[in-house]
């Protein structure tokens, strides 16, 4: 337990048995009546945002979520097994879980997962990985008509859109929380 005067961004609290993650909040102390605060919450399964007001000193529960570096090792079905790095015990994530984050995974890529109570919130890609571009059609010199750009599928099989001159097999850099193509890597 913990009080609203203790609050800090990134904190999980559990309210009504579901777990939110606060962004944002701000101490209001009004000239009448008592002060208050105002915070912006993400619920961690669904990614919702709201804004909630709490009165100061209100208490509030706290949930402890233990974020720990752990190796995407392969795809079972539709889970997906990770190890920790320190203990080397292996957990399996639901694919659900995992989400659109399973676009970017590659063996042996090292990823955040949060988890509570033994069971896995979400899994927190790098900002970016490279990867290789599996396949795309040759671009036409003077098609500007998709503004430059065309479709590419990646080695683990998620499309993005691509520069022109980007060819099959060349290795890219991609933002994972957009898809966006950031520039080649030279090998």
């Amino acid at each position: 337990m913990a009080t609203t005067n203790d609050l800090k961004n990134g904190l999980v609290l559990n309210l009504d048995g579901q777990l939110w993650s606060v962004v944002n909040f701000q101490h209001v102390k009004p000239g009448k009546g008592g002060a208050f605060v105002r915070t912006t919450l993400k619920h961690v399964l669904s990614g919702k945002v709201v804004d909630k007001t709490f009165n100061a000193g209100t208490k509030v529960e706290t949930a402890t979520v233990d974020r720990r570096t752990m190796t995407y090792l392969y795809s079972d079905g539709s889970d997906f097994v990770f190890m920790d790095g320190e203990t080397y015990e292996q957990i399996s994530v639901p694919g659900e879980t995992v989400g659109d984050a399973k676009n970017y995974l590659l063996e042996n890529t090292e990823v955040q997962v949060a988890m509570h109570e033994g069971v896995a919130l979400y899994v927190e890609l790098p900002t970016s990985v490279e990867l290789v571009i599996q396949h795309t059609d040759p671009g036409l010199q003077g098609d500007r008509s998709t503004g430059g750009t065309k479709p590419a599928t990646l080695e683990t099989g998620a499309e993005i859109q691509v520069p022109l001159f980007v060819g099959t097999g060349e290795k890219v850099k991609v933002d994972t929380r957009d898809g966006r193509y950031l520039g080649r890597v030279s090998n």
